[in-house]
């Protein structure tokens, strides 16, 4: 049996999911010990690396290699799960505050503080585990966290295009996508919160496409959020989708 595999994670899958899809399409692996070595959002798609049998050992290697994603900003609206999975926490009409080659020039004028080595908080809905339990818990419950961080490494992060939607093309596609969510995600609640949002006739909505290259552990769609900051325009990972692993 081989003990490593490459998997395309779908949007809507949870890593696991993705896992025991694998073992029920290759019966030889159903008993067998298994693992995958780094995570990806339910709402990220693309490469994932599983191992099994005696390559497990090597897991911490594996999670340190380097990743590249292609990924999408929509600008409009912030959640605080940084992605259209999330409950929307800020909003703005973008068209009415800035014109198109404006904010293609203040996206390239602010990547540059999200190039190289800085300091990069994690999300509050993430897995990391502070005292015992995982950032999201707290975030569920309405507990106060100190929120930890970490240094992290980008070595290409590039502007790639910006395309328009249509407010009523763009709920047609976050519903569809959110239905392909399982599990309890708060979906009605926020599928409710983006119909309100986005039931405002024909406005016009903003999406850029980058390509990233990262260090192990940097959330993109942190960047994301924190992009948005900078430029001063609430911003989301509309989809984010894992290229590369290493050499894998």
């Amino acid at each position: 049996m081989k003990n490593i595999f490459l998997l395309n994670k779908k949007e809507g899958e949870t890593p696991l999911e993705a896992l025991e899809s694998f073992r029920a399409k290759n019966k030889k692996y159903k008993d067998a010990k298994m693992t995958y070595a780094g995570r990806l959002d339910p709402m990220a798609s693309g490469l994932l690396l599983v191992l099994a049998g005696e390559e497990i050992k090597n897991k911490e290697r594996y999670l340190s290699l380097e990743k590249e994603y292609e990924f999408e900003i929509l600008f409009g609206f912030a959640t605080d799960t940084y992605d259209i999975l999330g409950k929307i926490v800020a909003s703005t009409n973008l068209p009415l505050i800035m014109r198109e080659s404006e904010l293609q020039d203040k996206i390239k004028d602010n990547l540059k503080f999200f190039t190289g080595k800085f300091i990069q908080k994690y999300p509050i809905y993430s897995s990391k585990t502070v005292k015992g339990k995982q950032l999201f818990v707290y975030a569920r419950s309405g507990i106060d966290v100190e929120i930890p961080e970490r240094e992290v490494s980008v070595k290409e992060l590039k502007f790639l295009e910006l395309r328009k939607i249509k407010s009523d093309k763009l709920l047609k596609n976050i519903e569809k996508r959110i239905r392909k969510v399982k599990g309890d995600f708060r979906q009605k609640e926020i599928v409710k919160l983006w119909r309100k949002n986005l039931n405002i006739g024909n406005s016009v909505f903003h999406i850029a496409k980058f390509k990233i290259r990262c260090s192990s552990g940097t959330y993109v769609r942190g960047i994301v959020n924190s992009l948005g900051e900078k430029i001063g325009i609430p911003a989301l990972a509309f989809s984010i989708e894992r290229t590369k692993i290493g050499n894998f």
